[in-house]
């Protein structure tokens, strides 16, 4: 039986998990601090619903397409936001929600972009300027607490479309130009020039790629100067970037992203749309390429304790450790020997030995594994010395 992996998708286990899992729960505290709550939806869902008016937009061409018993044409979801339309409908506004899971898309892979994939997002039903800059805050926050430095970039759809009206690009090329646009942070101008050729839009090329000064002219260019005052009053910059879009055609209004200081890659986005047609946005953070990115370390188990004969109490000690939030694992039958061996396989750096004499003294052997000192610790003071 072949038991790999199939390309794309990939198991997670020890200190990588462990990682991921600090992550996620980073992201989610924020999500909470600031009213979010929590949100579970379906992973399987209508061919019909999750496509929507978005079939051109080339993460909706990537969707994993399946047929059930009864021969109904079904699909796995992409993203979360296109459930919002379902979410919302019974909902006092604004509807603030958040959800963790994970999405799905049959794309070539690279680094940091997989098949499966987990997505993080907080979304507002219901919304403003205001909460859009709440969004950029809490990326800011996130970002400072994983230790990546970051800047935000803004822009917005209808400044977009408002020069693309004005520099007569047809109606039917503007979501192609748009999309050609938007790789500007990719690819070389002249490949994006090239690119625009088919839709005799090279022309636009310099307005976007120039200062920001020179979209003083436009009368939306208000609407990104509404969103940098509202983020600066809680003292965060963002930068304008014209020819920013994102990929999804839903965005009707702002659009951000938050790009890594040190490599130069997005690692989340978002925006303003429109769920029912109310007025709504939201931020999106990838797993992936923030876990392929970050050094922080995952929560990992703090003490090993081994019963030498005493299970006992070492079930005991280690209840009251778990009380006071000490990560606490136990091995009753192992030798010293493999017991060591284990603690150094996984990386736990305190072992705990309860014994005969430990018993009978109250004071438990306590090793530190990277440096391989001993100390014998008394019973009501293992708490505070594994804590220290």
């Amino acid at each position: 039986m072949n038991t790999k992996n199939i390309k794309g998708f990939s198991d997670f286990t020890g200190k990588e998990a462990g990682k991921r899992e600090r992550i996620k729960k980073i992201i989610q505290r924020q999500f909470e601090l600031y009213g979010f709550e929590p949100t579970e939806t379906p992973i399987i869902e209508s061919l019909e619903f999750v496509q929507g008016d978005n079939v051109n937009d080339d993460a909706v061409r990537d969707v994993f397409k399946l047929t059930d018993r009864g021969k109904r044409e079904l699909a796995l979801r992409y993203e979360f936001t296109f459930q919002l339309k379902r979410l919302a409908r019974l909902q006092k506004l604004p509807f603030k929600r958040y959800q963790i899971g994970y999405n799905f898309r049959d794309e070539p892979i690279r680094k940091g972009r997989t098949r499966q994939f987990i997505q993080c997002d907080a979304d507002i039903v219901g919304s403003n300027v205001n909460d859009e800059a709440e969004l950029l805050v809490i990326g800011k926050k996130i970002f400072d607490e994983l230790k990546m430095p970051v800047k935000l970039y803004v822009n917005n759809r209808k400044l977009i479309n408002e020069i693309l009206v004005a520099e007569n690009i047809a109606e039917k090329n503007r979501e192609a130009v748009i999309r050609e646009l938007d790789k500007l942070d990719k690819l070389s101008k002249k490949e994006v020039a090239d690119n625009l050729k088919k839709y005799n839009a090279e022309k636009i090329l310099k307005i976007f790629t120039g200062k920001e000064s020179s979209f003083e002219k436009y009368s939306l260019y208000s609407e990104v100067k509404k969103l940098k005052e509202a983020v600066k009053i809680y003292g965060v910059d963002v930068e304008f970037r014209p020819y920013l879009a994102r990929g999804f055609s839903y965005y009707t209004g702002s659009v951000f992203e938050v790009w890594s200081q040190e490599l130069g890659v997005s690692l989340s986005g978002g925006g303003s749309y429109l769920i029912n047609d109310v007025e709504s946005c939201g931020i999106s953070f990838g797993l992936e390429p923030i876990s392929l990115l970050c050094k922080i370390d995952g929560e990992a188990v703090e003490a090993l304790i081994i019963s030498l004969g005493q299970e006992k109490v070492a079930i005991e000690l280690a209840e009251k450790l778990r009380s006071d939030e000490i990560k606490v694992q136990t091995l009753l039958d192992k030798t010293i020997g493999k017991a060591l061996e284990y603690a150094n396989a996984k990386e736990i750096e305190k072992v705990i030995f309860v014994g005969d004499e430990e018993v009978k003294t109250k004071k438990f052997k306590i090793k530190d594994m990277k440096s391989g000192d001993e100390k014998k610790v008394s019973a009501e003071k293992v708490v505070g010395f594994l804590k220290s």
